[in-house]
C-alpha cells in the first residue's frame, strides 16, 4: 500500500496532479484546499504528499489521495466514517482546509459545513452527531506548511509538541509557546488527550 510519495508535479488537472517519483508517474486525486497549495510551487521543487489509498471491490482500480500534513489524512479518514460520505464526496467536498471544518464541527456550525460542496444541512448534521467531541487536534492544524524538529521537554509533553509540529505543522518555538499557557491555564493537565483539548480551547478564544 502507498502511504507517502515524494517527487516532482509534471502537470496539473482541475482535481488532480501526476506526480513524478522514481521516473514513474503517480495521478494523485487532491481536496481543493490541499490543490490549492500547489499553485505557488515552482516546476523543480519536490513535492511531498501522505497518500491515502481507496480500492475496493466494487472499485477495483485503485484511487491515490493526496494530503500536505499526515493530520490532513488522519482528518480525512475520520471525515469518511459519516455514513454517507466517501472517499470520492468527501474529496470534493473538502473545499475549506480541515483546520476550519475540524472547528466548526466542534462548534456545531452547521452554517459553514454547508458550504462544503455537496453538504446538505442533514448531511451537515451527521457530520456533527459522528465527530463532535473528536476533532480538537485536527482543528489545531496550522493554516501553513512548515515543519520542524521539536526540541525535546519531559514525560507526555513531548509526544503532545511532537504532533503540533510534525504532523500539524506549527513551528516548534510557536508549539512550545502554546503547551506552556496551556498549563498555566490548567495546572492539573495529566494526559496528552487532556493538554490537546487546552491547548485548543487557548486557540478557539484567540
Amino acid at each position: 500500500m502507498i502511504a507517502y510519495l515524494e517527487g516532482k508535479i509534471i502537470k496539473k488537472e482541475e482535481d488532480r496532479i501526476i506526480l513524478l517519483v522514481n521516473h514513474v508517474g503517480y495521478e494523485i486525486l487532491l481536496p481543493a484546499n490541499v490543490l490549492e497549495t500547489m499553485g505557488s510551487r515552482g516546476d523543480d521543487e519536490t513535492t511531498s504528499l501522505y497518500i491515502y489509498y481507496h480500492q475496493t471491490e466494487r472499485q477495483p482500480k485503485p484511487t491515490l489521495i493526496g494530503f500536505n500534513l499526515e493530520a490532513e489524512k488522519e482528518f480525512f479518514q475520520y471525515f469518511i466514517s459519516v455514513e454517507a460520505i466517501g472517499p470520492m464526496k468527501a474529496v470534493k467536498a473538502m473545499t475549506l482546509p480541515a483546520r476550519e471544518i475540524a472547528r466548526a464541527i466542534e462548534n456545531k456550525d452547521v452554517i459553514t459545513l454547508q458550504k462544503l460542496d455537496g453538504i446538505g444541512k442533514r448531511t451537515a448534521q451527521k457530520i456533527i452527531a459522528t465527530l463532535e467531541g473528536k476533532m480538537g487536534k485536527f482543528a489545531l492544524i496550522h493554516p501553513g506548511e512548515s515543519i520542524e524538529k521539536p526540541v525535546q521537554l519531559g514525560d507526555f509533553t513531548d509526544m503532545v509538541l511532537d504532533v503540533l509540529v510534525t504532523q500539524l505543522g506549527h513551528r516548534a518555538p510557536d508549539a512550545r509557546t502554546m503547551i506552556a499557557e496551556a498549563f498555566e491555564r490548567n495546572p492539573s493537565i495529566g494526559t496528552p488527550e487532556d493538554l490537546f483539548d487546552e491547548v485548543y480551547r487557548g486557540e478557539k478564544n484567540l
